[in-house]
Formats: C-alpha cells, structure tokens, sequence
C-alpha cells in the first residue's frame, strides 16, 4: 500500500460572494477529485436557471445542501489531494457557521486560503475573518486575489497590486509576516494561475494556488503538552459501560491512562479507545475517538468537560482575564455584560467583571486604562466570571483551549484568547 499522505486541514476565507465557493469547486475539478461529467451536468443545470457562470459553486453548494438535508457525503467531497498533501476542506462556505466552528475549534484549519474579489477588494467579512484566523491561531496563509477576468482591463496588475497593498496593511496589523505570505492573483472560473501559471497574467511571476499549497507545512503536533480531550458527547453502550466521544486536542492518551474530567472533577481509567471503528493502543492531537472509561457512569460527565490525566488535570476557572477583539455589537460593552463564551466544547454565561485596558488593534500597546465602555473594532484585556464552573487554559501554555469566542444575539459578538487564570 502506498504510504499515506500528510493531511491538513484547509479553511477558504473571505467575503461573501468573493467566490469561495468557485474557488474550491474549481480546485477539486482540477485536482481530479471531482468528475468531469459531475460538473458537465452542473453546467447544464446552471444554464437552464439563467446562471452559467455558477458550476464550480454549485459542486460545493449542492454538497452543502445535501449536509443540510443530513444526508451523508462520502468524505471525497470535501476532499482533495495534491501530490504532496490531502487536504480536507473545512466548513465551505457558510459564513456564521465557518466562525462558530472555527472557534468551537470543530474544524480547526491548518492553513486558510483568505479569497478576495480584485474589483471590490478588502470588505466587512474579509476583516472579521482575518481578525479570526488570527485570533484562532491559523498560521500559515494563502491570499488569492480572485475575479481577475473581471478588473478593468481583465487581469489588471495596477488593481492585483492595489488589493495586495490594501489586504497586506489588514494582515500587518492583526500580526501576520506579510513578506511570508503569497498573493496570487486568480479567475477561479477560468482556471487561472490555479494549477499551473496562467499566459493572461504574464507580469505575475509567483506560484500558483497549487504550488502555494504544496509549499505549506506541517503543523507540529502537540504530543509533548498535557493531555486535554474535549467532550462533545457522552454513550452508555450495554455490556461496554460510559463512552464519552471527542478530538484529542493535546497530549497522549492510552490504555489504562488514570484520568480526570474537569470541571466534574471526576477520575477515571482509560479502558479502550476506538477510532473509526476501531480499537487503537494511544490518540493524539487530531485524533477523534471514543473511549471507553472504567469507574464513570454516563451521568457523571457531559458535553464542554475536558478530559486530562490525573497528575496534569485540565485548569478550572473561578475567572480568568483575556485579551478579546470586538467584531461587531449593536451598543458598546461595558463591565457587567453576561454573553455566551464558545470555548472548546463548552458553551457558558459569563460576565465581564472589569474591562482593564484598551489595546491598538495594530500593535497590541495600551491606548486607555479602564475605559468605560468598549466597541466593534476595539481589542481590549477584561475580567471574566464564569456562571459556573469552567475549563479553560492559558493561550501560552495550551493555546487549543485558550482560545473561545463570545456570542450573543445569535452572533459572534467578540474572540479572544485566555492570559491568566484564578482556579477555583
């Protein structure tokens, strides 16, 4: 059997309509992982709707349909391999949905490609989802600087190298090299500079998304940090005992590991991990399993409790202070203000005791000390109390639950990251 290839996880980011959707559409037609005569059958669809133009979204559109419906798709759909990596396409394109699991660390991306219209350039949804990808701790980036075919003249490099400017300045200020950043200038639809590189933008001398896809790296997996497994469900399975289900997101587990839920404050000894179906010896980082624990019944532990090993336990909260960006609220924040916090698997009212500091945004240093109210576009370090009982990590010492967004109103008000924490 020929050895399996490196996987990474790979978001595509940016405004609605910039064509996130033809993007991936086209690199999966291209890549082979979608057929030919699948698309032929779009494109006849399309015609007859009045929107020819719409194949390559359509693939992923319809797939998204489908998910909608529950209806499962084979993985293939939302993969795709180049000749060094598989990639597996997160969240396409649903833009509350990509923020909420981005952050609830569902679909954590390894690298994101950030899409963005030439004639339009930086809009509201490129802000927020570079500020999140920031937030969240995506790396490694790929700017594509799509709809080229339509700048005035087509495949204008005076308008690639505006928006270059324009998204470099956003990247600048949230912390991103730029100088290790591609930006490639594209027409999803027409194929350009996708796969190989195009003869309409000759002046363009970089790599193309494929290229800039194969030089990504692996990211290290974080084996050496103390176990943390987020619970996302909980089974009792007659004659097997209490299974609780879940992404190891740090750490090593294995058979006959002693181990601790918090904040049930719960012990246990790790019986059998299965994954896909199968009974493996250990999990790591990445790994979604099940497993079987000896000494916990099925009421003791639930959705949002963080699994670690005994002598490492995962850190409970009576409060703990953070470093948020504000993305969008109708009024202002001001201390006091209870939203939910999205953090790994759990979902938790919280108050804001105290706002300490206002930040620039750019650079992080302090612009006001204990301002009274904060506001969209604002990063700031408050006080949080949790309602109850949580788990959450410093972002230096376990970034993957350091992280959590605040929502309210059904939207994604804040994200932000844990700097200090008071243990109950």
């Amino acid at each position: 059997m020929a050895e399996a290839k490196p996987h990474l996880n790979l978001a595509f980011i940016g405004h609605v309509d910039h064509g996130k959707s033809t993007t991936v559409g086209r690199l999966m037609f291209e890549t082979g992982a979608v057929d030919p005569h699948v698309i032929d059958e779009y494109k006849k669809e399309a015609a007859t709707k009045g929107k020819s133009t719409f194949e390559f979204a359509w693939v992923m559109d319809s797939l998204k349909e489908e998910r909608e419906r529950g209806v499962t798709i084979d993985i293939a759909h939302q993969r795709f391999d180049t000749d060094k990596y598989y990639f597996t396409v997160v969240d396409c394109p649903g833009h509350r949905d990509f923020i909420k699991n981005m952050i609830t660390g569902a679909s954590q991306a390894d690298a994101a490609v950030l899409v963005v219209a030439a004639p339009d350039g930086v809009m509201a949804q490129t802000k927020e989802h570079v500020f999140l990808s920031r937030t969240l701790g995506v790396g490694q980036l790929i700017i594509a600087v799509n709809k080229m075919d339509a700048t005035e003249p087509q495949y204008s490099e005076k308008r690639f190298n505006e928006v270059k400017e324009e998204v470099g300045k956003l990247l600048k200020m949230v912390g991103y090299k730029v100088e290790e950043i591609p930006f490639i200038p594209i027409s999803a639809f027409n194929g350009d500079n996708l796969l190989k590189p195009s003869a309409n933008t000759p002046w363009y001398k970089g790599p193309s998304i494929i290229e800039a896809l194969n030089n990504l790296k692996m990211p290290v997996k974080p084996t050496t940090l103390p176990l943390r497994v987020p619970v996302q469900d909980v089974y009792t399975i007659s004659g097997v005992g209490t299974v609780p289900v879940g992404r190891v997101e740090t750490g090593v587990m294995k058979k006959g590991d002693k181990i601790i839920f918090e904040p049930a404050d719960v012990t246990g000894e790790v019986k059998s991990i299965e994954m896909h179906h199968e009974e493996v010896p250990e999990a790591f980082p990445g790994d979604n399993i099940g497993w079987n624990v000896r000494g916990i019944g099925k009421n003791d532990i639930r959705r949002g409790d963080v699994c670690g090993h005994v002598e490492k336990p995962p850190t409970v909260a009576k409060e703990f202070t953070a470093q948020i960006v504000v993305l969008q609220h109708p009024s202002a924040i001001s201390a006091g203000y209870t939203p939910v916090f999205h953090c790994h698997t759990s979902q938790i009212a919280c108050t804001i005791t105290e706002i300490k500091a206002k930040l620039d945004p750019r650079t992080g240093s302090v612009k006001e000390q204990n301002p009274a109210f904060i506001k969209a576009g604002d990063a700031a370090i408050i006080t949080v109390r949790p309602s109850k009982p949580m788990v959450i990590e410093k972002v230096k010492e376990i970034p993957q639950l350091g992280r959590f967004a605040i929502r309210d109103m059904g939207q994604t008000i804040a994200a932000g990251m844990c700097q200090n924490v008071t243990p109950r």
